[in-house]
């Protein structure tokens, strides 16, 4: 039966009981306003675990002043219903005051893959996560998390920290889900216009063009012209639209083999990301969808 768990010790409590009695507890953490891609996830945690919590929480410290804490999505009601549909056991929704309580004082602050890209667009950005993520971490102790590969960059951080805080879990990056059209599946898609959302596209058919291109064994400056025209004739004000290196996000060198192709931009109000690892140079298989 599907629980709603607000309190991180009654929360790692309870994971703790479960892992104890033998049973592979696996997390998806989200902010909510759930979709087909958090669903593949979750799908994906049920295949491979025996016990799945999911986590609803809009982070406040990953917002910018200027950003959409505010007016972010919260449909917690719409959330559990389809949670319970895939069997999650337990929903971990806590209050902020249980997840900074007064007085919080302490930020973990990263670097590495965390630098480019989103890290400069939205600075400060990766802290706020990096220190959800580990404090979520610490009610939920799974035995593995699971992200999805949109948020590329956002996965590598979170690896990365990991890595460095040897936090034991494991991290399992999943595909990206995509509407009929191309369109990356996100929460923040609900806030597209109707004019809007067809232009949307242009973010998906930018990064097909990057893996045309990059099989032909285009130069990258040449790959990332084609992406910013593309994104511009759509409409698309670009942030961002760039080759690197698809493990530490550093510019390409020369006769690199492997690639991924990121793209940032907004539509109106509305700043959609995405991305897509190319297919590895001298390879007959196109690269991976993420």
């Amino acid at each position: 039966m599907q629980q709603v768990v607000h309190d991180p010790d009654h929360m790692r409590a309870l994971v703790h009981e479960a892992r104890a009695a033998g049973q592979r507890v696996g997390f998806v953490p989200t902010m909510g306003a759930l979709h087909a891609g958090h669903a593949s996830l979750v799908a994906r945690a049920s295949r491979e675990c025996d016990v799945v919590v999911v986590s609803i929480f809009v982070n406040p410290t990953q917002f910018g002043p200027q950003e959409d804490f505010t007016r972010y999505p919260r449909t917690l009601a719409a959330d559990t219903a389809l949670l319970a549909a895939h069997g999650v056991r337990w929903i971990y929704a806590p209050e902020a005051s249980s997840v900074y309580p007064p007085g919080d004082a302490t930020r973990i602050v990263v670097g590495g893959p965390a630098v480019r890209f989103e890290g400069e667009q939205r600075p400060g950005h990766f802290d706020g996560v990096a220190t959800v993520v580990c404090k979520l971490f610490l009610a939920v102790p799974a035995d593995v998390a699971y992200f999805g590969a949109k948020d590329w960059q956002q996965s590598l951080v979170v690896k990365r920290m990991v890595r460095d805080l040897g936090l034991p879990i494991g991290i399992v990056v999943c595909p990206t889900m995509r509407e009929p059209d191309g369109l990356a599946m996100s929460s923040r898609n609900a806030y597209l216009s109707v004019a809007d959302r067809p232009r949307a596209v242009a973010l998906s058919e930018s990064l097909h063009r990057a893996a045309e291109l990059w099989s032909a064994g285009a130069d990258t400056a040449t790959i990332e012209r084609t992406m910013r025209e593309t994104l511009s004739s759509h409409g698309v004000v670009i942030d961002y639209a760039a080759l690197a290196d698809p493990e530490s996000l550093d510019p390409l060198p020369k006769n690199a083999t492997r690639a991924i192709a990121l793209v940032a931009g907004r539509l109106g109000s509305t700043r959609l990301i995405d991305n897509m690892e190319l297919p590895t140079r001298g390879s007959p298989e196109r690269g991976a969808e993420t």
